[in-house]
């Protein structure tokens, strides 16, 4: 089963709530183009009430959804449930308030183990990105927070791009995952950010 990832901190302008604004047409897509499962992980910052809120919320519509979607929060996420987040799911699913993801590391993370992302395009993923290659952008509205247009945008590459990619055509969706490791593997990561600094800002 196409199984998609959200794990980081749970903050509310991360919206990782934003795939169940229209649970019929989640529902429809799942019945009608491809079976999906969500796995969700994060925690809250301590004072941050929003974000305990947006966990219980998550939490609540998942068990709405069962058994046609399943959709599990794992508890105590840290760096090795990340770890194998990141290695273990098909899709890494980003969906913050653009422009507010400051970089997003945990999709670097997941395209050095082949998982492409499905991200708003902010962050790291406006350069990322190669639609259809390493992996599917969602047109992001910065200009609001009317959450409808971000979530069609998403439930469009969901219907009509991830999901047939997986089932219909299985080795164009295995391309991706080497694209994900072959193109944003290779450049989004720790030795090339140290040289770039080095070359470009300190001998320069």
């Amino acid at each position: 089963m196409l199984t998609f990832g959200f794990g980081r901190r749970a903050a509310s302008y991360k919206r990782g709530d934003l795939i169940f604004h229209d649970l019929e047409r989640l529902r429809q897509i799942a019945r009608d183009v491809g079976d999906i499962q969500l796995v969700f992980a994060g925690k809250a910052h301590p004072r941050d009430n929003d974000g305990k809120l947006l966990i219980q919320r998550i939490v609540q519509t998942g068990r709405s959804l069962a058994p046609e979607i399943p959709v599990a929060y794992l508890p105590n996420y840290d760096m090795c449930m990340a770890g194998l987040m990141t290695a273990g799911v098909d899709v890494w699913l980003n969906t913050p308030q653009p422009p507010q993801e400051a970089s997003g590391t945990s999709g670097m993370k997941a395209a050095l183990n082949g998982v492409p992302s499905l991200s708003v395009l902010d962050g790291w993923w406006i350069e990322g990105c190669i639609e259809g290659i390493t992996g599917w952008g969602i047109s992001g509205d910065g200009q609001s927070d009317d959450r409808s247009r971000d979530a069609e945008s998403l439930y469009d590459a969901l219907a009509t791009s991830v999901v047939p990619s997986y089932y219909d055509d299985r080795d164009g969706f295995i391309d991706i995952m080497r694209h994900a490791i072959a193109l944003n593997g290779s450049f989004f990561n720790t030795q090339r950010m140290v040289q770039q600094y080095v070359l470009k800002a300190y001998f320069s």
